[in-house]
């Protein structure tokens, strides 16, 4: 390996977070980005190196440029020296085993399938594997990543924003001008956010490269040599290698800027090609097989490519080992061979005559099935191969798109692509090339090819024939979907209607179809009364046609829809009345009326029935995970969110919100997004300490994300920002984003369901900058709204905005009576985390008149609930007003009593039999601080070890359930 030059400043950052990757605030990504040939690789390997002489893991993988269709392609790589063993050990982790060995069901998604994959299931699984390895530390590096196929960019987006725990670090290294937009707008958001650290590779240092490198050249040739690489270590190297070998340079040094047709200067791309000149016929052809393999470049299957007999092979290895005598390909696991960089490999692959590379990869793929390698492997060479029309191939394309659908949408739609552009177009054809395309353009809807698929529905609704109508309507359905994540609501509605005014008509099923999307458009632009009559015929149709699956989602529909309009008596009927024909259907029969439980889910939190909701969306998640449904999910989870949250269990909400988020942001929906940032705003809120930015940071986030436009998910966004605003001490801020989403005062644009909560923070936010009369008005109207509902948590609501105003007049006893109410009223429909509230605004009031009794057992329940459920923001309030009565500890026993309370909170955390990782994570704490403290207390009670101090905590019976 040649020696690293330069990078000293690089390295000292690096070594820094190998030494303790887990330190407060550390980054948890490191990104390293420069142009073809700086020496990222270079850094890279050494990175590695370091990381293996600190005892760490290392894990090393390169995504590759002519395999940016195969799924999970760089992580692959990387994990594919992972024992088996090691997987085979832990059952919970089925879709790591998919990752590392390729995807093996026949049809990911289907519903008879238990064991199929989620679309981001191996994300989850390669974090929760990381986590494992990350407790004796792991670094994950992975160069090349412009090149990475988009599961792959999606899986670094994810291990990003939820950073695997434990000593764990992910390296990339990439391209910036050949970085995907989203991959490099991800890295921008971890870089501004601390999470990732971003290192620019510029070009060596003159004096260090030419002692270091070119010591045997003459200076003033070093210095031209120098020159005319610009200081890249690549390029320099090839200028070196030909210089020592006689080359004449005058054409190489004379032309620094020009790029080939790979992106690499012209200088570099004549040094190299010329290289490769001097390879005999043979080996030629050998180099050229392994730049085409990729992946599969074994000595056997080199063989097979270049369409020589197995028992050829001897002669194959021979040139192979003379490439690699040459420096030409070098040895990678597995027993594969690889060119000795990607240039290399980009510049012979170019330079290979296109019928000759077509052969290569038919060769390759017809051995990858004598050897039994499913679709999903051979694809790739597949794709590759078609020069014309082929049925057998495009089969092969077909049922690989087929089982990567759920988990790599992405590269479903380009294989359908690649079937598509070779497909004659001829009448006997029509209807395959139909149903290929609305194949397509549903991949690409749930990939973030939102306006892509958008056009592709839109040619086929314009182009399909009478023979095609059905196609067709399925076709208006699901760009009706596209257009409303698009935020064209108003587009998706007049397509709808003129599909369901045509002759002849719809079918009565697809008719259902057609007005449910009407439906939810409908709602999702405030608009819900102006589709009631559309919904209602939905019931009808389905109800007739004996269609229990249709009529049960038109009655979801209409229940949320009621709900979402303050009709609560409406909205009871239709939840009753879905709610009995849903739990009598099957699985099957709901998977392709999965959304229906998402509707109903929501219905049911907008009327205060939680468990119910939790019943349904639990379902809901499941039917749509194996059913592939993957546009329901986020709908789902944004339920399951909202409902933890509510009854505070504040960290599976924000597993909920966060995974719905990532679905938000593959799908490239803005309001989508938009909608489930709002929900993760309102989670961060309460489960974030006092001061912690971030529910702010997104809540802004999911305001731009709206670009204007209005309607239901907009309008969430900025009451959400309101709230985190008024938190934060902004009170003009906070009443300016509601009335905002409400558009004016009185809150006309807001939904009723959800008005006597903003009502609430508006009358506050008026109090705070001194506007009684508008605060005596927003109570005033909360009460109303809230009697007009009939529901407990929104009259809860309604009389903490009393009790604000009592407050203010200086009336306590009224305020804690209206806030005492707030809170049985919300312990009796589930809200727990509002009745802890309510109990610690209750409880200083209490103690001010004299109740100190009293105030102390509204502040432990609160504090108790506060607590259990992780809502971090509530335990900070708690200590902001906790009553003096209340004891601060349990009387410490004298054996401990040279601890500090922390100390001896650790101490007894690690008697229960937690980790020093579980420890650190429940009192929100780093590793290193908790190690900190246990070494000061193995210190000071002079006990040898973790078992001898468990056995003293046991004995003196301190521990924090104690």
């Amino acid at each position: 390996m040649t020696q690293l030059v330069g990078r000293t400043t690089e390295l000292a950052r690096l070594d820094a977070l190998l030494a303790g990757p887990d330190l407060p605030d550390a980054p948890a990504v490191v990104d390293i980005a420069g142009e073809p040939g700086i020496g990222k690789s270079r850094l890279l390997g050494e990175i590695c190196a370091r990381a293996r002489r600190h005892g760490l893991t290392v894990l090393r993988g390169r995504a590759t440029e002519y395999e940016q269709h195969v799924p999970f392609q760089a992580f692959t790589d990387a994990l594919a020296d992972v024992d088996p063993r090691v997987v085979a050990a832990d059952p919970g982790l089925p879709e790591l085993e998919w990752v590392l060995h390729g995807i093996r069901q026949a049809a990911p998604g289907g519903t008879s399938d238990p064991g199929a994959v989620a679309r981001f299931g191996p994300h989850r699984a390669i974090s929760a594997f990381l986590t494992r390895l990350g407790e004796r530390g792991v670094v994950l590096a992975v160069d090349d990543l412009h090149w990475a196929d988009p599961a792959s960019r999606e899986l670094v987006d994810h291990l990003i924003r939820h950073p695997a725990r434990g000593r764990v670090l992910l390296v990339v290294a990439r391209r910036p001008r050949q970085t995907p937009t989203s991959l490099t707008a991800a890295l921008a958001r971890g870089t501004g956010s601390g999470d990732v650290l971003h290192l620019t590779l510029g070009p060596l240092p003159e004096e260090e490269s030419i002692r270091t490198l070119a010591a045997d050249v003459p200076g003033r040739e070093a210095k031209q040599l120098y020159a005319a690489s610009e200081g890249n270590p690549f390029y320099l190297l090839a200028l070196l290698h030909a210089y020592r070998g006689g080359a004449r340079l005058p054409s190489v040094l004379t032309q620094p800027d020009a790029t080939d047709a790979v992106g690499v200067p012209h200088g570099l791309a004549v040094l190299l090609l010329d290289e490769l000149t001097a390879l005999t016929g043979p080996q030629r052809r050998v180099a050229e097989a392994v730049a085409a393999l990729g992946a599969h470049a074994t000595p056997a299957m080199v063989t097979a490519a270049i369409g020589l007999p197995p028992g050829e092979t001897t002669e194959v290895t021979e040139q192979i080992r003379a490439l690699a005598a040459r420096d030409v390909l070098r040895a990678a696991p597995g027993g594969r061979w690889v060119l000795r960089h990607p240039l290399v490999r980009a510049l012979v692959y170019e330079n290979i005559a296109p019928g000759r590379r077509a052969r290569l990869h038919r060769r390759a793929a017809r051995a990858l099935a004598r050897s039994g390698a499913p679709a999903t492997e051979r694809a790739h060479h597949v794709a590759r191969s078609m020069t014309g029309w082929d049925a057998d191939a495009a089969a092969v394309l077909e049922e690989s798109a087929a089982q990567c659908a759920s988990t790599a949408p992405a590269t479903a739609a380009h294989l359908l692509h690649v079937v598509l552009a070779h497909l004659p177009d001829t009448p006997e054809h029509e209807r395959r090339r139909g149903e290929l395309v609305l194949a397509r353009a549903r991949a690409l809807g749930v990939s973030g090819g939102l306006r892509e698929s958008r056009d592709l529905l839109h040619h086929l609704i314009e182009t399909s024939g009478k023979d095609l109508l059905p196609l067709r309507t399925e076709a208006v359905a699901w760009c009706a979907v596209m257009e409303r994540h698009l935020g064209h609501s108003p587009q998706a509605t007049a397509l709808l209607r003129r599909e369901l005014s045509r002759r002849p008509s719809p079918s009565p099923g697809q008719a259902v179809s057609l007005r449910l999307a009407l439906g939810m458009s409908a709602l999702l632009t405030a608009s819900y009364p102006e589709a009631r009559a559309d919904v209602a015929e939905a019931v009808s149709l389905a109800r007739a046609g004996g269609d229990c699956a249709g009529e049960a989602a038109a009655l979801a529909l209409a229940a949320l829809g009621e709900a979402y309009e303050g009709e609560t008596a409406a909205a009871v009927r239709f939840t009753d009345a879905a709610s009995r024909l849903t739990d009598a259907l099957t699985d099957p029969g709901l998977t392709d009326l999965c959304e229906s439980l998402s509707w109903l889910a929501w219905a049911e939190v907008l009327l205060e029935r939680y468990e119910d909701a939790e019943r349904h969306f639990g379902r809901g998640l499941d039917v749509a995970r194996r059913g592939g449904r993957l546009h329901v999910l986020p709908h789902l989870l944004t339920s399951k969110a909202f409902v933890h949250l509510t009854t505070c269990r504040l960290p599976s909400a924000l597993e909920a919100a966060e995974e719905a988020e990532t679905l938000a942001r593959a799908a490239g929906s803005p309001d989508l997004l938009a909608f489930t940032l709002a929900i993760k705003t309102l989670v961060l809120l309460l489960c974030r300490p006092f001061g912690d930015v971030s529910a702010r940071t997104t809540a802004e986030e999911a305001v731009a994300a709206t670009s204007g436009t209005k309607g239901w998910w907009p309008a969430l966004a900025w009451c959400m920002l309101g709230h985190t605003t008024f938190v934060s001490g902004d009170a003009h801020r906070a009443q300016e984003a509601i009335t905002t989403a409400g558009g004016g005062r009185e809150l006309p644009l807001l939904q009723p369901s959800i008005r006597p909560g903003q009502l609430d923070t508006l009358t506050a936010a008026a109090l705070a900058t001194g506007d009684l009369g508008q605060a005596r008005r927003w109570a005033a109207q909360a009460a109303r709204e809230a009697d007009r509902l009939g529901l407990g948590g929104q009259r809860a609501a309604a009389r903490r905005a009393e009790a604000s105003l009592a407050e203010h007049r200086g009336d306590t006893d009224k305020a804690v009576r209206l806030l005492d109410a707030a809170a049985q009223e919300y312990a009796r429909c589930g809200q727990r985390l509002w009745e802890a509230y309510c109990l610690l605004r209750a409880a200083p009031l209490v103690q001010r008149s004299g109740q100190s009794e009293r105030a102390a057992a509204l502040w432990h329940r609160a504090h108790r609930i506060a607590l259990a459920g992780g809502a971090r923001l509530l335990v900070d309030l708690a200590e902001l007003v906790r009553p003096e009565v209340v004891p601060r500890s349990p009387a410490v026993p004298a054996e401990l009593a040279g601890l500090t309370a922390r100390e001896v909170e650790v101490a007894g955390l690690l008697a229960e039999g937690l980790s020093n990782q579980d420890i650190a994570a429940r009192l929100h704490l780093s590793r290193r601080t908790v190690e900190t403290h246990l070494s000061s207390v193995y210190r000071k009670l002079a006990v040898p070890s973790r078992s001898a101090l468990t056995r003293l905590m046991t004995r003196i019976g301190l521990g924090v359930g104690s």
